[in-house]
């Protein structure tokens, strides 16, 4: 098969030539359909994130069908829609697995980082941390829900935003794009502040109520604010922007140093800082089945699997707005 390896010392991916793998006990072959690309698929190849694997296959948000079964799967059955996102494993064992938060696992393992994931023609997945998905759903349209969809999810749940409250978004991508519909389906009034004139573009056309560049200062206090770029000058300004009482999550698994806060203007008044570490798989479960409720679609641009690349040369660059998708 082909698959796209990644090398973090000249943050770069190679296609090559390798022989499909073999589903371990309790492991199903997926034949890949379509793959997101994510900011985290860079991190992992520009090397912000420790190399857990050499030259690992990066992408976890994966759609394809079930092409082999590994001796013990108990539920999937050859040819079905599945989903493969960024938690793999999880030892089920410690104290944050036995109480319903297993994306603080100690020993918790993740596709595209610590195994091989979908930029390739087959991946494996466990069972156990696998997705069934509707037969009826788009692959291209699904594939970025597997993480972006899923964290800003998370994202929003700890936001806490009160009943028709305003939510600060801070950069405006592919979790930031599908997290702002979310919140204005619930009522909510989205202010998105990000750099790029085409992420400034798609938040004007899902209907936000105001956009600036990332450093604007929205026309009200806000209730909640999530950042989502990797961008921690941004968290000051986040933490100014938001009324007594808000919350101030930051999304993303990378970010550069936060500057020292000034207590008074930032924290004081109550405000909360949070952050978001994953997700669990009763996150992704129930975000996909209200995605498929709300038909939910990001807005996407394809890319044929040949360029891989250049999609991540993209989203590097900032040229690309919206969720990346690699069609096979």
């Amino acid at each position: 098969m082909k698959a796209w390896t990644s090398d973090s010392t000249t943050r770069s991916i190679r296609l090559a030539e390798r022989e499909p793998p073999l589903p371990a006990p309790g492991e199903v072959l997926v034949r890949v359909t379509a793959c997101g690309v994510c900011r985290t698929d860079l991190h992992v190849v520009d090397g912000d994130l420790p190399v857990h694997r050499v030259g690992v296959v990066p992408g976890h948000q994966v759609v394809g069908t079930v092409a082999g079964l590994g001796d013990g799967v108990i539920e999937l059955r050859l040819g079905d829609l599945v989903g493969i996102a960024w938690l793999r494993g999880t030892c089920g064992a410690c104290e944050w697995c036995r109480t319903g938060r297993e994306n603080l696992c100690p020993r918790s393992t993740y596709t595209g980082w610590d195994a091989d994931g979908g930029f390739a023609e087959f991946a494996t997945v466990p069972e156990a941390f696998a997705y069934l998905l509707p037969g009826d759903s788009d692959p291209i349209a699904t594939a970025p829900l597997l993480c972006a969809g899923i964290i800003g999810f998370r994202a929003l749940a700890r936001a806490q935003v009160p009943p028709g409250g305003r939510l600060g978004i801070y950069g405006f991508g592919s979790s930031a794009h599908i997290t702002a519909q979310l919140a204005m389906a619930a009522g909510a009034e989205v202010y998105a502040m990000t750099r790029g004139a085409a992420n400034r573009e798609l938040a004007s056309s899902l209907g936000v109520a105001f956009v600036g560049d990332a450093e604007a200062v929205p026309p009200h206090p806000l209730d909640a604010a999530i950042v989502f770029a990797p961008a921690g000058e941004l968290v000051p300004l986040a933490l100014r922007a938001t009324a007594a009482g808000g919350t101030v999550v930051v999304a993303g698994i990378h970010l550069t140093n936060i500057p020292t806060l000034e207590y008074e203007s930032t924290l004081f008044h109550e405000r909360d800082l949070r952050s978001v570490t994953a997700n669990t798989r009763g996150d992704g479960a129930a975000f996909l089945r209200l995605a498929h409720t709300l038909r939910l679609r990001p807005r996407t641009t394809l890319y044929p699997f040949e360029r891989a690349a250049e999609a991540l040369d993209d989203l590097r660059s900032g040229s690309a707005s919206g969720s990346l998708v690699l069609e096979l």
